[in-house]
């Protein structure tokens, strides 16, 4: 193969035996997999916070709205979504 300055060493191309390239494939982040879930119309739900601990502080009502889980805003919605599956 001819010299060509995007093949220098340190790049992540994967270049096979008979000369095709494979851009590299952008791996999952699993703690983020495990907190998020993707909706079918492509939103992005989440888990309500403070549900771990000290449940005898938390009236009745609070503790049964806490179930319900919440979208992701759209601001953390742009770091968010490159990390999930797709």
């Amino acid at each position: 193969m001819a010299y060509n300055p995007l093949f220098q060493s340190g790049t992540r191309l994967i270049i096979l035996a008979y000369g095709r390239i494979i851009m590299p494939k952008q791996k999952t982040r699993k703690s983020v997999a495990k907190r998020f879930k993707k909706t079918g119309t492509g939103k992005i739900k989440r888990e309500s916070a403070g549900r771990g601990h000290l449940f005898t502080n938390k009236s009745t009502k609070q503790k049964r709205r806490l179930r319900a889980g919440n979208l992701v805003s759209d601001a953390d919605y742009k770091r968010i979504v490159d990390h999930l599956p797709k």
